[in-house]
C-alpha cells in the first residue's frame, strides 16, 4: 500500500483500502482449520470478514451446515474478534448462512 505524508499526516489512496460493503453472514473455513463467521467481502486478492467471530465449538449434531442454516445453538461457542483479513488463497470454503437465523448475532 502506497502512503504519502503531508504536514505530518499520512494518507493512503482510497482505491487501495477495502471499503465496507454490507454483505450477508457467511461461515468461512480458512487454511489451517480456522473457521470464522461474519460479513464477508472480497477485494482483489483479499477476503475481509467484518463483525467476525471465530467458531470455537460448533454445538451441532449435523456439522457446519446445521449451524449455517439454524444459527448458533445453546452450546455453540463463538469467540468475538476484530475484523479479519486474509489472502483469498487461504479460503477453503465459504458457506452461506440463513440470514434470518443469524439476525440477532452480536446483540
Amino acid at each position: 500500500m502506497k502512503e504519502i505524508t503531508i504536514n505530518n499526516e499520512t494518507y493512503i489512496k482510497k482505491s487501495e483500502i477495502a471499503e465496507y460493503q454490507p454483505s450477508p453472514f457467511q461461515i468461512v473455513v480458512l487454511h489451517r482449520g480456522w473457521i470464522v463467521v461474519g460479513n464477508v467481502s472480497e477485494k482483489e486478492d483479499k477476503t475481509y470478514i467484518q463483525n467476525a467471530s471465530v467458531i470455537r465449538k460448533w454445538g451441532t449434531t449435523q456439522g457446519l451446515g446445521e449451524l449455517a442454516e439454524k444459527g448458533k445453538t445453546e452450546t455453540t461457542i463463538l469467540d468475538k474478534c476484530p475484523d479479519v483479513s486474509t489472502e483469498t488463497d487461504n479460503v477453503i470454503l465459504v458457506m452461506n448462512c440463513n440470514q434470518e437465523n443469524w439476525s440477532n448475532y452480536g446483540k
